[in-house]
């Protein structure tokens, strides 16, 4: 026996008939377990036919086959995936008056695990309708490897049978349940599963970080309504859990993805902050490219929007992540123009390069003549195809420069200020007088309303003289030869093409006057400090510490609301100004209606000062009131449901009129309590929102551009992306116009490793500006370089590098330029 069981265990079946032969031979009798052995050393081999010849050579023997032996048949089926065979089986096995319980469960896991997903389904809902339980080990096991194929009917009704079987379902079988219906493309459904974990009453079942992120994800993918709200939602019941569970990496790539497809930038930028802390989180958020590709999608946002902080800021993420820029992220603009520039001013404008540009050629090279060329202008009854509007949910973000995205997130900064003095009052400025307070209101309200944007209207062309028309045909590069009456007709042929076109009209150039700094005022402003995200001080202020008196201005009513219109006024275009004079007499007509609806509007000023007095209510009572006032307020005036309020507030709670009185009030009464006070990055961990949010926002300058330009091509570049000619071109115009004499170099030292040649004349326009600046040393290291890179140098413009550099005495190395 131990020689047959040897030969068994090393998979020789015909060494262990010899044995049994032998055994005969010597006359002993081989019993089960000697045919055990067998029948083995069959199944380790895998032989099907074998091992069942020798389990009927022992029946016919008229020995009873050992359980262990039903057991490995049972397990050399399943890994075959005979599963009618291995049923058979364990009906012969219970007319022999085995316990099949443990056959049957061999007989599942081997058909799971040798991918019979189907059969293992069949044959486990057999024996559980026939009374068997499985181990909690299987039930996990065929709920966890259904969800992953996608089989969620059969999940749930194996969760069914868990269930009846005497153990609940825990959040491990919910969120594979959440995985399937995550995907299906109604993210209903697995919100519905999401409440009953939610609100199911038991902890074992309650939602985690994946469950979560399940939902979040059927929200943000779903190709149906905008979903933000409904992720807003989800984050805001997750944050009030913060206690209980924590964002992963997954989650936080989940937002990103969620608020960028629907360009709420903003929220993008804040959660895209927390996600780079994790190694490897630009790897989680690119997810391969699919879904759209979440990772380009938040790189062209923030170019789109001009946010070029953020993105210099999201590629050094990626660097550190290693993860090259994808070219979804380096898709071209209609000017030819890629994230490395399309953010400069100005945008609607192709990059000079300093050489004509053979359109024939490039409109050949684009797939002109074969059909494949990308359109961009319209045809009837198509709509223009823009590649960058794919992946985000509804359209893609606007266009923004750098420069007007500066000034906005200054107004948003000074306008903050400006909330914050006026909820304050003057002691916010410390030892000021009231004309002080009055000077910086003044003063923000200035920055916050931006310059005066009084557009220039063009004058009429049959008022113009000559040398004004032909200053107009020059300045957009137009003939200006010919009579009056030709250059007329010119210009007016023009502008109609421009209106067409909707291109801005061409006026004359006004100078801008630069404003005088009063440092005195600009130290007051200093002194407002701004308490966004200061959880500490907002709690130390409900709790009555450091109240101070709120300075009310009655002459003033909303005035955000007013600058919003002003801004708002200065937005239209010349051609509109027409049909804006044309709407000046409707407007007069309706300032009679305005004026009757005066006293009304002071009306509700009153039933608005005394709901501030009211506790805050519940939802559901809210709305049932509202609902009620709808109702009278359409038999009823305003005045009268003003009245018809404050009578009913006689049964309502109140509030002391003294804030210290009120506040603690609502600290006996437990209606609210500074453990509630929270943000998200207090209970998330975020230590720099608060630095973030209280930050000045620097003062956009050409400098400031050139060096962010020439950063992000470099980032760029490192990541794997290959900027065009017309960026490096667009980052060297602007250093032209700063100027910047020290960026010239580096910047056409990068051109040229790309392999890229700019024209002659804007490599002359470049040396002669570096001659006019007296940078003889910047000019002389241009030219080497360009005799490096072999770009052939006029003998004009080295004759002039080098007249003017014995003059200022240079000690740069002569033979280099002779050379």
């Amino acid at each position: 026996m131990e020689e047959l069981m040897d030969h068994a265990r090393r998979r020789d079946s015909g060494s262990v008939a010899d044995v049994i032969y032998d055994m005969i031979a010597a006359g002993l009798s081989p019993g089960p377990r000697s045919f055990h052995g067998l029948i083995v050393s069959h199944t380790l081999n895998g032989d099907v036919e074998g091992a069942m010849q020798s389990l009927r050579r022992e029946l016919s023997s008229g020995l009873r086959p050992l359980h262990e032996t039903f057991v490995a048949m049972v397990r050399l089926f399943g890994s075959q995936g005979l599963a009618t065979r291995g049923l058979e089986l364990l009906l012969a096995m219970e007319k022999l008056n085995f316990d099949i319980r443990n056959a049957w469960l061999v007989l599942v896991e081997e058909l799971v695990k040798n991918l019979y997903l189907d059969d293992a389904n069949a044959v486990f809902l057999k024996g559980a309708n026939g009374g068997l339980r499985a181990t909690d080990e299987l039930y996990d096991l065929l709920i966890k490897v259904n969800c992953k194929a996608g089989d969620h009917s059969n999940a749930l009704t194996i969760a069914y049978e868990m269930e009846a079987a005497g153990r609940m379902a825990t959040t491990f079988h919910f969120n594979c349940l959440l995985s399937v219906q995550a995907t299906c493309g109604i993210p209903e459904i697995s919100f519905a599963t999401f409440e009953n974990m939610e609100y199911g009453g038991e902890d074992y079942m309650k939602p985690d970080t994946e469950s979560y992120n399940w939902v979040i994800q059927a929200y943000t993918r779903a190709e149906s309504y905008d979903r933000v709200q409904d992720v807003v939602e989800l984050l805001g019941m997750m944050v009030e859990d913060h206690k209980r569970l924590q964002p992963n990496v997954k989650t936080y790539a989940l937002l990103v993805e969620c608020f960028t497809k629907y360009c709420v930038v903003r929220e993008a930028i804040r959660h895209f902050r927390a996600l780079k802390n994790f190694l490897g989180g630009t790897k989680v958020l690119y997810n391969e490219g699919n879904h759209g590709d979440p990772l380009s999608l938040y790189l062209r946002a923030l170019c789109r929007e001009g946010r070029i902080v953020e993105l210099l800021e999201a590629l050094e993420a990626m660097s550190n992540d290693n993860q090259p820029i994808p070219p979804r992220a380096m898709i071209l603009s209609k000017k030819y123009r890629t994230l490395v520039s399309s953010w400069i001013e100005p945008l609607q404008e192709e990059a000079d390069v300093g050489f004509e540009i053979d359109y024939v050629e490039r409109y050949i090279a684009e797939g002109g003549l074969t059909g494949e060329r990308k359109r961009w202008v319209p045809r009837r009854g198509k709509t223009p195809l823009d590649p960058d509007a794919f992946g985000f949910a509804y359209s893609n973000p606007m266009e923004n420069s750098f420069k007007q995205r500066c000034l906005e997130e200054s107004k948003i900064y000074h306008r903050k200020l400006l909330m914050t003095l006026k909820n304050e009052g003057p002691t916010a400025l410390g030892v000021a007088s009231d004309t002080d307070y009055l000077r910086v209101v003044d003063k923000l309200r200035k920055i916050i309303k931006g310059p005066d944007r009084n557009i220039l209207k063009p004058k009429a062309a049959s008022k113009m003289i000559v040398s004004e028309l032909k200053e107009e045909l020059e300045a957009q590069e137009l003939p200006i030869d010919g009579t009056r009456q030709v250059l007329y007709q010119r210009v007016q042929k023009a502008r109609r093409i421009n209106r067409s076109r909707g291109r801005p009209l061409w006026v004359p150039p006004a100078e801008e006057e630069e404003e005088e700094v009063d440092e005195d005022l600009e130290e007051l402003v200093s002194r407002i400090k701004l308490q966004d995200g200061n959880t500490e001080f907002w709690k130390h202020r409900f709790l009555g510490e450091g109240l101070k008196e709120v300075h009310d201005e009655e002459d003033e009513v909303d005035e955000d609301a007013e600058i919003d219109d002003t801004d708002e006024e200065g937005d239209g275009d010349v051609t509109e100004d027409a049909t804006k004079e044309a709407e000046d007499d409707e407007i007069d007509e309706e300032e009679d209606e305005v004026e009757q609806t005066v006293t009304q509007v002071e009306d509700a000023t009153k039933v608005k000062k005394d709901k501030k007095l009211q506790p805050p209510q519940m939802i559901g009572v809210q709305l049932l009131k509202d609902s009620e006032e709808t109702a009278t307020a359409t038999k009823q005036s305003r005045r009268k449901l003003g009245k018809m309020l404050v009578e009913n507030d006689d049964g309502d709670d109140w509030f002391p009129e003294d804030l210290h009185e009120a506040f603690k009030e609502m600290r006996e009464r437990k209606i609210f309590d500074v453990s509630d006070m929270y943000t998200i990055a207090d209970a998330w961990g975020w230590p720099w929102e608060r630095e973030q949010k209280s930050r000045k926002p620097l003062k956009w300058s050409q400098e400031w551009e050139v060096h962010l330009g020439i950063k992000i091509m470099k980032k760029v570049i490192e990541l794997g992306g290959k900027p065009t000619i017309g960026d490096c071109a667009m980052i060297l115009r602007a250093a032209l116009r700063a100027p910047l004499p020290s960026a010239f170099l580096t910047i056409l030292q990068e051109t040229h490793k790309l392999g890229f040649t700019f024209g002659s004349p804007l490599y002359d326009e470049i040396i002669l500006l570096c001659l006019d600046l007296g940078e003889v040393d910047a000019a002389i290291a241009i030219v080497a370089d360009m005799e490096t890179s072999g770009v052939k140098v006029p003998d004009q413009t080295l004759d002039k590098v080098l007249s003017a550099r014995p003059a200022t005495g240079s000690s740069t190395d002569e033979p280099t330029v002779e050379q």
